[in-house]
């Protein structure tokens, strides 16, 4: 009788020591859940992509021309944006202007297409090519293998052409011209020493490169002096189709550019 009560005795205090430790779970468990609750769940924040537009800030004083313009200094070309100030610093023998290389846009490499875009411009230095972006980081480097064919785009014929009449130049139009007799019918009367017809994308409206008194202007197909007739030369390069300006010199040896509005770069 005394070994029931005995063992009674011990299923009791085991009922109570587990009645205890459930207690003491529920407690924590609770706590757990209430934690859990209480904490704010973590919201996932989306990166922001950002554009080569807003990598760098560049000013605008004319919106007809390239905001990066290639600039000459201590006998290398460096790119200073509109208001002068370099921003990828002189250390290249040859600097273009930001603008596509069909070669690289027809790269047998499709990762490598990105960097014939107008982004990039092309540079030298100890006869190796590059590309550079806009802040200057040279971000490929010229490989033959890498090149692409040209896709040659439908050549736009010209509507005017210079024309010699006394040893003097002029323009016509040449699908209407016929009768230099007629000076009704020259769309500038031979006048100029010299006259050279800019390639560029209005064909409508070309700017014309012009020689008198041995100085050197631009004037438009209506003859109106877009530069003044101040320079020693003006190149006849693609200064005018790629960047909207004009690549000029007062002693034939320094040369620098001037937009439309004979502003100096």
């Amino acid at each position: 009788m005394n070994f029931i009560i005995s063992i009674f005795h011990c299923i009791f205090a085991v009922n109570m020591g587990l009645k205890k430790i459930i207690q003491v779970l529920s407690v924590f468990i609770s706590i757990v859940v209430f934690s859990q609750k209480s904490v704010p769940k973590k919201i996932p924040v989306k990166k922001k992509t950002v554009s080569s537009e807003e990598k760098i800030s560049l000013p605008v004083v004319n919106q007809d021309i390239p905001l990066l313009i290639p600039k000459k200094k201590n006998g290398n070309f460096g790119y200073v944006d509109q208001k002068g100030k370099f921003v990828i610093q002189p250390e290249y023998h040859i600097a273009v202007f930001f603008y596509e290389d069909c070669s690289l846009l027809n790269s047998p490499n499709e990762k490598l297409r990105k960097f014939g875009t107008a982004e990039y411009a092309t540079v030298e230095k100890d006869e190796i090519a590059y590309r550079v972006d806009k802040k200057g980081n040279r971000v490929y480097r010229f490989k033959k293998e890498d090149l692409g064919k040209c896709v040659h785009k439908e050549y736009i014929q010209q509507l005017y052409q210079a024309y010699i009449l006394n040893g003097f130049y002029g323009i016509i139009e040449k699908a209407t011209f016929k009768d230099p007799a007629d000076y009704r019918q020259f769309q500038i009367y031979p006048q100029y020493e010299y006259l050279f017809i800019l390639e560029g994308d209005d064909v409508s409206n070309p700017m014309i490169v012009a020689s008198k008194n041995n100085m050197f202007g631009v004037i438009d197909v209506h003859n109106r002096i877009i530069i003044p007739f101040e320079y020693s030369d003006i190149k006849r390069n693609f200064s005018w189709k790629l960047g909207k300006m004009f690549d000029v010199s007062k002693d034939g040896k320094n040369y620098y550019y001037v937009d439309s509005n004979n502003n100096i770069y």
